[in-house]
């Protein structure tokens, strides 16, 4: 049997969990009829906005942590998020509706507080005694918690899954049990309850207070140093009051240390700091985890709502299969207006990586959409930015670029030839699908050959083996029946090499070739 609050009861629901919220949504229905307008001073109205904003902050940091053409330079952790870690924290959000629903029966019961209606807007001093009662109360009562958790067995029954995780992201920082999260919300909740008890609460002290909250944690968790290691250094005790996403990933990979929720102060009067962390955050800071990669994926925007798919928009729709999801269709046209600031003035970015044998592979894209690449005004500055993006990755150190898609297109730029011409000093390859293709059919044909049989001749990938065989000496009867096509080819291998490559129209021509 299961230990008390260690799963969720909607674990079963999935995405209808959120009809949880539905009664609140039908009270703020009805008092929008019966006043005929807006119901801004209803409870229920902004225990559902603080739901909305809440859930932004969380994907905003999101948003941010994996636009990597900004931060891979100074990610904590280098490598990428799996799919069995996606699927984990599938129900992140899970913590922020238990949240709405404790806040709706706060609000609605016997400790009510004053109607909203009645609330001051804001009061300065209920923020003063919130973070008094925060470093007081709130601060040492997650640490000690926190350390309870990694003892035994309550890590195995409450925490493990938490740090099950490899690299931490924003969402993970709501990935957890219902322990884990009343826990947050007794940290969180009793500054904001401090405060009203004594007659300072205000309305904006509540969403301050409650955002400014998810935004430290979301930040913590982004796996992106976002604090420059010289504000340390030009204020060192303010290495103590805040922590870093660094000083939580160490915690999170070695679990012995460094244990408070925003200010690491506790963790030195309690003995876990972690000795590494403000050095390892200044290496991070400057660029310790950048590295280049051996291969980089060209690729373009295919059309406007696969736009939306990219990593750093939403995991829930860049994680699965593509397909036209309906939710993204109100964001089309803001979708759109990106897409010609692109046109406008962007360049080719990084997008995507993978780690394969130990190798780093980078997807970059190039600022344009399908469409804009049968626009013959569009066809020079799209080769522009596809050299710039060449020359590039050429000066990094890259040893093989692949053009995909459009990009490899022989009316824009003679599958890639172009630059390759243009450039003849490259130590970066350039190459595409076809000629992978080519060179893996290429290897296998043993090294003494003399003659060879080739079908699909004046194909692509017929071209390129054709072209490369011909160079070696190598006799290629190319099966074809259009004389055009192979004199066409023929005229593109190099004079003293054309009499290699050799028309043929039946198969029979073959019966004594054995490659």
């Amino acid at each position: 049997m299961a230990p008390p609050l260690s799963s969720w009861p909607w674990a079963s629901l999935g995405i209808y969990k959120y009809f949880l919220l539905g009664p609140l949504v039908w009270k703020v229905a009805q008092e929008w009829a019966e006043q005929g307008g807006a119901p801004l001073g209803s409870r229920w109205l902004h225990l559902l906005l603080l739901f909305s904003a809440r859930g932004l902050t969380y994907q905003f940091w999101f948003s941010y942590s994996n636009m990597l053409f900004l931060t891979r330079r100074r990610r904590v952790v280098p490598d990428g998020v799996d799919f069995r870690q996606v699927d984990h924290e599938w129900d992140w959000d899970n913590f922020l509706v238990l949240q709405t629903l404790i806040g709706a029966a706060l609000v609605n019961g016997p400790l009510s507080l004053p109607g909203l209606e009645d609330l001051r807007v804001w009061d300065p001093r209920g923020l003063g005694i919130a973070l008094l009662l925060h470093v007081g109360f709130s601060e040492p009562v997650f640490y000690w918690a926190h350390r309870a958790l990694h003892g035994t067995p309550l890590f195995g029954q409450y925490h493990a899954g938490h740090h099950s995780t490899a690299v931490t992201q924003p969402l993970t920082a709501g990935f957890g049990t219902p322990l884990e999260a009343l826990l947050l919300t007794l940290t969180m909740g009793v500054p904001l309850a401090g405060a009203f008890l004594m007659g300072a609460g205000s309305l904006g002290l509540v969403y301050v207070h409650l955002l400014t909250f998810d935004y430290l944690r979301s930040m913590g968790y982004s796996n992106v140093e976002v604090i420059s290691h010289r504000v340390f250094e030009a204020v060192p005790p303010l290495r103590y009051l805040i922590y870093t996403p660094t000083y939580l990933s160490l915690h999170h990979r070695e679990k012995d240390s460094n244990f408070c929720l925003f200010m690491p102060l506790f963790d030195l009067l309690g003995g876990t700091l972690n000795s590494k962390s403000w050095e390892l955050q200044k290496e991070i800071y400057k660029g310790k985890n950048d590295r280049v990669p051996e291969f980089v994926f060209l690729v373009h925007v295919v059309d406007i709502m696969s736009s939306m798919h990219v990593p750093f928009v939403l995991r829930s729709i860049s994680s699965v299969p593509f397909e036209n999801h309906l939710i993204l269709l109100p964001f089309w046209p803001v979708a759109l207006v990106y897409g010609m600031l692109m046109w406008c003035c962007s360049k080719t970015f990084l997008v995507s990586f993978y780690y394969l044998r130990g190798r780093l592979h980078q997807t970059w894209s190039v600022p344009r959409h399908g469409f804009q690449y049968f626009i013959p005004a569009a066809k020079a500055g799209i080769n522009r930015q596809i050299e710039l993006a060449i020359l590039r990755a050429d000066r990094m150190g890259v040893k093989v670029l692949s053009l995909a898609a459009l990009n490899k297109n022989e009316a824009l730029n003679g599958g890639g030839t172009l630059f390759v011409d243009k450039h003849p000093d490259l130590r970066v390859r350039v190459v595409h699908g076809n000629t992978l293709t080519a060179a893996v059919i290429l290897n296998e044909i043993p090294s003494n050959t003399k003659e060879v049989f080739l079908t699909g001749a004046t194909s692509k990938l017929g071209r390129a083996i054709a072209l490369y065989l011909c160079r070696k000496r190598i006799r290629v009867m190319m099966l074809t029946m259009s004389s055009e096509r192979f004199l066409k080819i023929q005229r593109e291998a190099p004079a003293e090499f054309q009499q290699y490559l050799v028309q043929v129209t039946k198969y029979q021509a073959a019966q004594n070739c054995k490659v």
